[in-house]
């Protein structure tokens, strides 16, 4: 059976994108929150137990003689076999991404918080009703109330803290045992002080609970927003670009920008990767990308896709910058400077050829509904890889359009002129520049 066949069997939408992602959050501090109760449980059980058995004649002056252990057993036994089963479905429920059913979140905090009030009625059979309200258990129903914390919810908070109110106001008022009807009835003030701290402890408790949420949707959309850009302009961004990214709210819609555009190739690489293992060809090539884009990141560029022995590089997408053809040219030379230093010492020589031509570019996320990218389109694109390719027909290294030439300015006063060049797929030659 797939997945979607057993969400669809166990009921309940699945849960896509961030609402997905905070959801699971919710249900992990829920499991932590259960996990919290059974180990309270279980400490309480054993810790009873040893007092019995190491101390019983002072169990024994606490209760007046009525301390029955078996007793403890029989209301705590099915509270983890009950907290067990939730535990259960509750990871089920995770696994299969399925949030859990509002009210059944409802039905547990009344079942947990009636806990105390078992353990109380017990207590008030055994020791009497005031001096069992003035002994442990009332406390207990602040344990359930600040586990409640976990359930990042502010309303189930508030209302764990209201039936522990109203649980403890009507144990206290309503229930007096007949064998100490000497003991006089509580006062209706003394418990109704005693309940409201127990509903403004809830109530703190939700807003506890309510700042952790948010600081949890807070974690997770900057989180979500992090893997949106990531999705659209690679893995290979960089944090720092990244951070640009996030800045200045970039998304995948279309739109026309003016940019510059980098191709970058290795020479004669396939050649000579055919004479070693294909774990040499990934570590050279690892090494020189690791060095190349780090030259990009440093100056605003960032790669838009790897192209087997090469890659496609933007500057002003998509984050737009008027200096882009300036921080492309540089970035360009230092690309060459780099990889002399690279090649020092190193058995396998490689040698890159770029092109660089600027203008307007259609930007945007393309692709299917399930996989997307962002690209650039346009005759700009098409001509940055005609200049890369003619690098070998002129033996160079750095090709730029006459557009860069213009946009750089004094910057370029070295560069020199190959005059108009028939360049293929353009019925006019076209003017192309040399800068190494």
């Amino acid at each position: 059976m797939t997945d979607l066949a057993l969400k669809a069997e166990h009921g309940g939408p699945t849960m896509p994108g961030y609402h997905a992602a905070l959801t699971r959050e919710i249900l992990v501090t829920e499991r932590l929150r259960i996990k919290a109760v059974l180990a309270t449980i279980v400490l309480f059980g054993v810790s009873m137990t040893f007092m019995h058995l190491i101390f019983p004649d002072s169990m024994e002056r606490i209760w007046r003689g009525q301390f029955q252990l078996w007793k403890f057993y029989v209301v705590a036994v099915p509270l983890v076999i009950f907290e067990l089963t939730v535990l259960r479905l509750l990871q089920r429920r995770i696994a299969l991404n399925l949030d859990v059913p509002v009210l059944r979140r409802y039905i547990s905090a009344v079942i947990e918080t009636s806990l105390p009030t078992i353990a109380l009625f017990i207590e008030m059979n055994a020791m009497g009703p005031e001096r069992a309200l003035g002994f442990a258990v009332p406390l207990a129903y602040f344990m359930f109330i600040i586990l409640s914390t976990l359930r990042l919810d502010f309303w189930l908070s508030t209302f764990t803290g209201l039936v522990a109110a109203v649980e403890l106001f009507a144990m206290a008022m309503l229930y007096h045992p007949a064998g100490f009807d000497s003991e006089a009835a509580q006062e209706p003030g003394y418990n109704i002080v005693r309940s409201i701290l127990l509903m403004v402890g809830g109530v703190l408790a939700g807003a506890v609970g309510l700042q952790l949420r948010r600081q949890f949707e807070a974690s997770i959309a900057a989180s979500t927003a992090r893997d949106r850009v990531t999705n659209l302009f690679g893995q290979h961004v960089s944090p720092q670009v990244v951070e640009r990214l996030l800045a200045a709210g970039a998304g995948g819609s279309s739109e026309v920008r003016h940019v510059a555009v980098m191709f970058v190739d290795f020479r004669n690489f396939t050649g000579a990767a055919r004479v070693r293992t294909p774990r040499e060809v990934v570590d050279r090539l690892d090494g020189v990308f690791a060095v190349l884009v780090e030259i990009l990141d440093r100056h605003h560029g960032i790669v838009n896709k790897f192209l087997g022995d090469g890659f496609l590089a933007l500057f002003g997408a998509p984050i737009e910058d008027p200096d882009a053809a300036r921080r492309a040219g540089v970035g360009a030379r230092e690309m060459l400077e780099a990889m002399q230093r690279n090649n020092a010492g190193n058995d396998w020589q490689l040698r890159i050829g770029i092109g660089i031509h600027m203008g307007n570019v259609v930007a945007g996320n393309v692709g299917s509904p399930r996989r997307k990218e962002y690209t650039v389109i346009g005759d700009t694109v098409n001509f940055a890889a005609r200049l890369e390719t003619l690098n070998k027909e002129f033996g160079s290294q750095l090709l730029i359009s006459a557009d860069v030439r213009d946009a750089l300015g004094k910057a370029c006063s070295d560069a020199e002129s190959l005059g108009a060049v028939p360049v293929k797929g353009y019925d006019q030659p076209q003017t192309v520049w040399k800068l190494g």
